[in-house]
């Protein structure tokens, strides 16, 4: 070893040095490592999602957001809802016994597809090509539409029907019924969409 001195300018450079070299490092580290984690753009859009219902009136219908998707939330009338098992020969799939765990919840296995009767809450797109059906809830005769038409959803790509259960009509391109989301009840005026564990 050396008993020469160092001097201390040098000494202090390259202190000056190595600090600023190793704060660079973690400044490019963090930004990469980070770019791993899920933004927080992408963890909202697979949250659940709550909408109020308390100002829905019978016979009207909300748009709700989840994963990207609309979610539709209509409250049906007695008489809308009365009307369902009547159109059981008509459709093709009237019990959702089709893809039952990947379309239909075991808690909207039923006539009117929900877990209160009144209320459907459905993803807006037709199974067929993904588009987004509109709303025909006036029955009678319509363009597009059946003499006989009782109310539902029209696809107007392709012409699928669907009930005000959001339960396709037989010879439609679609070949499934409407997804029911997950949900479940927080309050009587309060829905969650995405989730449906107790």
């Amino acid at each position: 070893m050396s008993d020469t001195p160092i001097d201390s300018s040098k000494r202090t450079w390259i202190i000056t040095s190595a600090c600023a070299g190793a704060v660079g490092g973690v400044a490019t580290a963090v930004p990469f490592v980070s770019s791993f984690q899920p933004s927080e753009k992408a963890k909202a859009a697979g949250a659940p999602v709550e909408v109020d219902i308390s100002a829905l009136k019978p016979g009207e219908k909300v748009t709700a957001e989840w994963r990207g998707k609309p979610v539709w939330i209509m409250k049906r009338t007695p008489e809308q809802v009365a009307e369902l098992p009547s159109l059981d020969g008509q459709l093709a799939d009237p019990q959702s016994q089709r893809k039952p765990g990947e379309l239909t919840p075991v808690y909207a296995r039923n006539e009117h597809r929900s877990i209160k009767p009144e209320i459907l809450v459905v993803v807006g797109i037709c199974t067929h090509l993904g588009c987004s059906p509109v709303d025909r809830f006036q029955a009678g005769p319509q363009p597009s539409l059946p003499s006989d038409w009782h109310g539902g959803f029209l696809c107007p790509c392709h012409g699928s029907t669907f009930d005000l259960a959001g339960r396709v009509f037989k010879n439609k391109p679609a070949p499934d019924n409407l997804e029911v989301p997950p949900h479940k009840y927080l309050s009587e005026t309060k829905l969650l969409i995405g989730e449906d564990k107790a």
